[in-house]
């Protein structure tokens, strides 16, 4: 398995390499309900998720000199060019803030004057791209419907949707739960100096033991999300990854989310990993070459 390492450098690695890099991190660990080698879906596989990043890569590479809408809808375009169906929208959504605040001292102040300087052709853009990646359960919205006449004002839009959509609150409210939540969470786990597939893995049930998903939300009701939430805190609680019966519970919840033709997956939560690798690796905390280690 790939440890984690000490930074050996201080310089930063380029926006393009991080997002390539968080994307194939992200799908190549064997997060239960989520794709990853071995372990797909009827429609995406993990090598569609790998050349999704690599399409979006170039394009998120560009983010600081271009318009946020712009770059989402030209990263969604890229990867629907690429793939069968969607396969990273929310990572793009994420990630394309971030991207532009990328050389910014301080990112979080960075990422929210970006958001305050939207302009309505971001909205349309934006909304474009969520219509040509048409999410699986996506369902309709009694205001700003995406399937309607976008918006004057993104944000406004995003706080509508804000209890329902982890990603809209990030929107919403300047990427708090990326900067305040899965930041110093992910920071935590690293620090234990785990294998980085299994530090991923935590930081996936960690994540979802915190905030239920809300792609699971959206296909099978928020009780369901909320049972999904409670399973994988009962995953961390075991000792994942070395507790006695750790294994075996982190499988039986794996069984679980595939179980109703994958409709327990946790999409959301995926492109919350992939942003904690993205912020991780801007900082340096993931170092290169990556060595491998026996859990």
């Amino acid at each position: 398995m790939l440890a984690v390492r000490t930074p050996m450098s201080p310089e930063r690695i380029p926006i393009g390499t991080a997002v390539h890099l968080a994307c194939l991190l992200e799908v190549a660990a064997p997060k239960p309900g989520n794709v990853s080698p071995g372990r797909e879906f009827p429609h995406l596989g993990w090598l569609d998720f790998a050349v999704a990043g690599t399409a979006i890569a170039p394009i998120l590479a560009e983010a600081p000199a271009r318009r946020l809408g712009t770059t989402i809808l030209d990263a969604v375009r890229a990867s629907r060019a690429w793939t069968r169906s969607n396969a990273n929208l929310g990572i793009v959504l994420l990630l394309a803030p971030l991207a532009k605040a990328y050389h910014a001292d301080d990112p979080r102040g960075e990422v929210a004057s970006i958001l305050a300087s939207l302009e309505r052709r971001d909205s349309e853009d934006v909304y474009e791209a969520i219509r040509l990646a048409n999410p699986k359960g996506l369902g309709t919205a009694s205001e700003h419907d995406v399937r309607g006449r976008a918006p004057d004002d993104l944000i406004a839009a995003m706080r509508c949707a804000e209890d329902r959509d982890l990603i809209a609150r990030q929107y919403a409210r300047g990427f708090v739960d990326v900067f305040d939540g899965a930041d110093p969470l992910f920071r935590s786990i690293l620090d234990r100096r785990l294998p980085i597939d299994a530090s991923v893995v935590l930081f996936q049930l960690e994540w979802m033991r915190r905030h239920p998903d809300s792609d699971i939300s959206r296909s099978c009701g928020r009780s369901v999300a909320d049972e999904a939430s409670r399973r994988a805190g009962r995953v961390v609680d075991s000792g994942w990854p070395r507790g006695a019966d750790a294994d075996a519970r982190l499988k039986e919840f794996d069984d679980w989310l595939r179980a109703d033709d994958h409709r327990r997956n946790p999409g959301t939560t995926a492109d919350f990993v992939a942003a904690a690798l993205f912020v991780a690796l801007r900082a340096g905390i993931i170092a290169f070459p990556l060595e491998r280690a026996d859990r």
